[in-house]
């Protein structure tokens, strides 16, 4: 019963925080509505036990794209203008209500197979093992992160 409450608040603070990245005028605070709307999917993750793609989502999205998306959001100039209003709000309102409702169309009339029983064995242990392990990709990965850190920096120097 507890996982079913704390799936609700995130699905709402989730689409909460997807709609303020979508209508926030300044730019630097809608990028920090998307941190929070990829912490609240990482949290769906987790209460669905799916702990391995919750922990992918919050390094790879929280942790490296939020970074280099409030890095790029800050060496520009105009961070307070955000995007001007155009012409094209009423045929995208149209499109967007046509795409909801084939989506809730879809979602309903799906026979969804839902498990009674959770998962029997962790996945995350075993996978981090394939991953890591002897032969292993924790070279690829560590040299994928000098090579951000490096970018990083750069753009700073840069800047």
């Amino acid at each position: 019963m507890g996982l079913v409450i704390a799936f609700w608040i995130l699905a709402g603070v989730g689409i909460v925080s997807a709609l303020g990245v979508v209508l926030l005028r300044n730019v630097f605070r809608a990028a920090l509505s998307l941190i929070l709307c990829f912490l609240t999917i990482a949290g769906l993750y987790i209460t669905l036990s799916a702990d391995f793609i919750a922990a992918v989502q919050i390094l790879v999205y929280v942790g490296a794209i939020s970074v280099l998306v409030i890095l790029a959001i800050m060496m520009t100039r105009g961070v307070q203008q955000g995007s001007p209003s155009n012409m094209m709000v009423i045929p995208v309102f149209i499109i967007v209500a046509v795409f909801l409702g084939v989506m809730v169309f879809a979602v309903t009339n799906t026979p969804w197979q839902i498990s009674s029983t959770p998962p029997v064995e962790p996945t995350t242990a075993a996978l981090a093992l394939k991953l890591f392990g002897e032969n292993g990709f924790i070279l690829p990965v560590e040299i994928a992160a000098v090579l951000l850190l490096s970018a990083i920096l750069g753009a700073i120097v840069l800047a």
